[in-house]
Parts: C-alpha cells; structure tokens; sequence
C-alpha cells in the first residue's frame, strides 16, 4: 500500500483517484480546510448529469497537481480544493 492510500485510510476518505472517480457519478459533501484554516463544508459533484449544461467545460484544462476541480452545486458554480486538505466526505445514497 502506498503512503498516500495509507493517509487516505487514515481520515477515512477515498484516495485522490477515487474521490475524484466518484465525484463523476454522484454528489459528495466534502469538508475541507480551506488555506485561511477555515473549514468549509461544501456539497459537490463533476457528474455532468447534474450539472447545467451551460456550464459543461468548453475545454480538458487539467486542474494544479493535487487539486480537485467540481461543481458546486448549492452555489452553482465551479470550485476547487486540495485533496490533503480533505477531512471529511460524505456521499449522498
């Protein structure tokens, strides 16, 4: 197991690749703590089914390394975070 699943395992959060696999299929709550210290507890997705279609990305613009880039569903828009950032998520059903 690599260390970075190992960390993953240890929040008790999906690892990178599969939050972000997921992201794509359902709606998550995720917390994190933003880079004020903040917490930020926000409901998200990059399910393409959810997401108006007016606001389907025109391009493949890759997001910086290590970060995850969705939809923010109750502000209609598009939001990132730093996966190591994560505390928490919470999938809906």
């Amino acid at each position: 197991m690599e260390i970075k699943d190992k960390i993953a395992e240890m929040k008790g959060i999906p690892t990178f690749d599969d939050l972000s696999k997921k992201l794509k299929e359902s709606v998550a709550v995720v917390t994190f703590k933003k880079l004020d210290g903040d917490e930020r507890i926000m409901t998200c997705t990059k399910d393409f089914n959810v997401i108006p279609k007016e606001n389907h990305p025109k391009t493949e613009k890759q997001p910086p390394k290590g970060n995850i880039t969705v939809w923010d569903v109750n502000a209609k828009g598009w939001r990132s975070f730093v996966y190591e950032r994560v505390t928490k998520v919470q999938f809906n059903g």
